[in-house]
């Protein structure tokens, strides 16, 4: 859990320096943008969303990452009922997948 807590923190950092969108359609518009470096999933998202952004991600070859529920995805960027969060810097998102798939963290 305390594991968990550093990520959501983590995602609320790249939110405060600006480098996340969040949303299904503005996600969807970085990623066909290019400019998507790692898409965080809700568990809980819709099929049809979890669908769309993996077949975006597939395409663009952008990875992905089912993370989280949507209420403390949400909490973590200051939103509410967002399912979708995408990380637009490469530092912060191969942070991300480092800690989320459980690899050792520096720092």
């Amino acid at each position: 859990m305390e594991e968990n807590h550093n990520i959501y923190g983590f995602i609320g950092l790249a939110r405060r320096t600006g480098k996340i969108s969040f949303g299904t359609e503005s996600s969807k518009e970085d990623i066909k943008k290019g400019k998507a470096k790692l898409i965080l999933i809700a568990v809980d998202a819709s099929m049809r969303t979890k669908k769309t952004l993996e077949e975006l991600a597939k395409v663009y070859q952008v990875p992905v990452r089912i993370f989280g529920n949507i209420e403390k995805l949400s909490q973590s960027i200051g939103q509410v009922n967002k399912a979708i969060v995408v990380i637009k810097e490469e530092n912060f998102a191969k942070e991300l997948m480092k800690r989320i798939d459980g690899g050792e963290v520096i720092g």
